[in-house]
């Protein structure tokens, strides 16, 4: 007999969890199916055990430099094995966390893998048998993402990285190709750089960090040039072949065709939707790209399914899955909720300089007939900025000329990810720039930045 909840979630990521948890506090019975770790990718295997590791590679950037602070240091070294150990024991603590969370908010979680067995039925399939059938009027899929594999790029675990291998290496690569500058791309090309490795990034789109702002994408790529880091744009690798110390990488430039030789490869060209094995054959569930199809809600036009998260459209980031998980769970327990409004979606690069933004780039707007005001501030003209030793960087907003409406923040520098919410407050309640101009920001503080970008658009910044 399948044992029957009000609502039943397949996947145990930011997505999932959130999502079970939000529904278990809205009084519904709710199961969680997980195959692997609770806390998804994310947790375990993405967002906190990178952001582990770039913390020690902002410690060994800092003691590097300590003399530009008044302090010296001899012989130092690091640990990759320890470095890389610590990176796993946050992960396994936070997920031991989600553990706890489930158990408080009673929900129960099946060890092992969701399928769509008949209409509002999930098998739960643990080392090739059904262990458990459950039954719900609701059922949410938030089964993730994978990396992505190029025909001819594809990771073998040894010479040929995916984020997984990247995360845990036994001794630190002298040499490293990082195919993709994305997010996930540039953090590791910053981790490894920052701990001592050569590294090349090859980009097949006109610039790195692509979905950012033109003027911060350039301002970040003079930074990492000026770290020793190479960058190729407009660039592919067409052809690989793997030598006695590492792998010797043929990659088409704009200047030619170049030989590039590195001890290993990071391929971070994207992420796949896992569709597979969940049974939406049998549905009238719509797959694009390897994504499912939903609405606003997360309904799937199949009476009863759900899907969020990474399952499902771009962009493809932890805190959009819970916020989604959120927004549909509430929609089923017929709650008033908001559909996700993806222009208020901040997204963050924790690399060296940091770099964050919300909203529409400065282009982006013009394309849609947009008259705009672009204030700027940098951070040479900071005082906490420069306290900090941390002079370089840019905060930029974008206006409509008209309404004075909050379109984008774009950042780049030192501590932006934190920074960016106060942007992200702005845009979610509409803030004006004539009302952030009148907001008093406390100093001295990086913050201050903020509100000298906001009358730089108005044509009265003062510290610059």
């Amino acid at each position: 007999m399948a044992e029957k909840f009000d609502l039943v979630v397949v996947g145990g990521g930011p997505g999932g969890y959130v999502a079970a948890i939000r529904a278990s506090q809205l009084g519904m019975s709710t199961a969680l199916v997980e195959a692997e770790h609770l806390g998804g990718i994310c947790l375990n295997w993405g967002c906190i055990p990178t952001k582990a590791l770039l913390r020690a590679s902002e410690i060994h950037h800092l003691l590097h430099h300590l003399d530009e602070f008044g302090f010296a240091a001899d012989n130092i070294r690091f640990d990759m094995t320890k470095v890389v150990a610590r990176s796993r024991k946050v992960a396994k603590r936070l997920s031991m966390g989600v553990a706890g969370l489930l158990k408080k908010n009673k929900v129960k979680v099946y060890d092992g893998r969701g399928r769509l067995a008949a209409p509002g039925t999930i098998a739960v399939e643990k080392d090739g048998r059904i262990v458990a059938e459950l039954a719900s009027p609701h059922i949410v899929l938030a089964t993730g993402a994978r990396a992505r594999q190029l025909p001819g790029l594809e990771a073998d675990g040894e010479r040929i990285w995916t984020y997984r291998e990247a995360m845990i290496p036994n001794a630190l690569p002298k040499s490293l190709l990082v195919v993709g500058s994305g997010a996930i791309g540039i953090e590791f090309t910053s981790f490894y750089r920052q701990m001592g490795a050569a590294v090349t990034v090859v980009e097949i789109l006109d610039r790195i960090l692509p979905v950012e702002d033109e003027e911060i994408s350039a301002f970040a790529a003079k930074q990492f040039a000026a770290q020793g880091i190479a960058i190729h744009t407009k660039a592919r690798v067409t052809a690989l072949k793997r030598t006695a110390d590492g792998v010797s990488a043929t990659v088409a430039t704009p200047a030619g065709e170049q030989r590039i030789e590195v001890e290993r490869i990071i391929s971070a060209v994207g992420i796949v939707g896992n569709v597979e094995n969940l049974g939406l054959e049998a549905t009238r569930v719509k797959v694009d790209n390897t994504h499912v199809v939903v609405n606003q809600w997360g309904e799937t036009g199949v009476k009863g399914l759900y899907a969020i998260g990474d399952l499902v459209g771009p962009p493809w980031l932890a805190h959009k899955a819970s916020h989604e998980g959120v927004v549909c769970v509430e929609r089923i327990a017929g709650k008033e909720t908001h559909p996700l409004d993806v222009t208020t979606i901040p997204g963050c690069t924790y690399s060296m300089p940091q770099v964050a933004s919300v909203g529409l780039t400065e282009a982006k707007a013009k394309e849609g007939g947009r008259e705009v005001r672009v204030g700027r501030m940098s951070y040479i003209g900071n005082g906490k900025a420069i306290a900090l030793g941390e002079p370089e960087g840019l905060v930029k907003t974008v206006f409509d000329a008209k309404t004075g409406e909050l379109l984008g923040a774009h950042m780049i520098g030192a501590e932006v990810t934190e920074l960016i919410q106060g942007y992200v407050v702005a845009k979610t309640h509409e803030t004006t720039a004539a009302a952030l101009a009148e907001t008093i920001f406390p100093h001295p503080t990086l913050s201050e930045m903020m509100h000298e970008s906001v009358l730089d658009a108005l044509g009265r910044r003062i510290h610059l």
